[in-house]
C-alpha cells in the first residue's frame, strides 16, 4: 500500500498482516482525492478538498485515506479507530512520515465517539463492508460535534451494499469502482 500523491507520493505504509482490516485500495483512493480536487461540488475559498482541511478518517484501519488527506494538503487529520493494534499502526505510519503534529489518533468507536475537541470539515468514513454502520456513525459524529456545518463526507460501502444519506446529509454523487462503492456526502442544515 503506498501513497498515490502529494508530498509523499509513493511512500509506502504498513499494513497489517490478515483480514481484520481492509485498506481502501489504491485505485478507489486515487479516484476519490481525484472528485473532491476537480469537482465543482467541492469547491471551497481555501481551495479543493482536502487542501487546507481538517479531516477525520473513521474506521481508520491503516489509515491510509487521511495519511493520503495530510499528503494532498490537509491541515490536519484525525483517525478513530477502536482497535489499538490499528491504532497503533496508524502511529508508527505518521511517525514514520515525520507526521505525528499533523494526525492525531483516537482510540474510539465512530458508531459511539462522544465529544470531538474539533470539527472536521471532510470526514472519510470506510466501516466493515455489510455491516450497516455508515449512516449511524455519520449521525452520530454530527451529534458529536465531529464535523462542520458543512462538511463533505464520503462513505466507502461494498457496491451492492444498500445506503442511504441520513438525515442532516444530502446525496451529491456515488461512484464504482470494482466491488466497492463511493458516496459523496454533503452535511445540511436541520429543515
Amino acid at each position: 500500500m503506498r501513497i498515490i500523491a502529494g508530498t509523499w507520493r509513493g511512500r509506502r505504509l504498513m499494513a497489517p498482516e490478515g483480514a481484520a482490516v481492509r485498506p481502501t485500495s489504491d485505485r478507489v483512493r486515487e479516484a476519490l482525492f481525484g472528485i473532491l480536487a476537480h469537482a465543482p461540488a467541492w469547491r471551497r475559498p481555501a481551495g479543493p478538498l482536502p487542501l487546507d482541511a481538517v479531516v477525520l478518517d473513521a474506521f481508520a484501519g491503516t489509515g491510509a485515506a487521511g495519511i493520503e488527506a495530510l499528503s494532498r494538503g490537509a491541515r490536519a487529520a484525525i483517525f478513530l479507530e477502536r482497535d489499538a493494534e490499528a491504532a497503533a499502526l496508524i502511529r508508527r505510519n505518521l511517525r514514520q512520515l515525520g507526521a505525528e503534529q499533523q494526525g492525531q489518533v483516537v482510540e474510539r468507536d465512530a458508531t459511539h465517539p462522544g465529544r470531538a475537541s474539533r470539527a472536521a470539515d471532510l470526514v472519510l468514513l470506510d466501516p466493515p463492508y455489510r455491516s450497516g454502520l455508515a449512516a449511524l456513525a455519520l449521525v452520530e459524529l454530527a451529534e458529536g460535534g465531529w464535523l462542520a456545518p458543512e462538511a463533505a463526507a464520503v462513505v466507502e460501502t461494498e457496491d451492492r451494499e444498500a445506503f442511504e444519506a441520513p438525515d442532516g446529509f444530502e446525496l451529491v454523487d456515488r461512484r464504482r469502482y470494482g466491488r466497492a462503492a463511493l458516496h459523496f456526502l454533503r452535511r445540511v442544515a436541520a429543515q
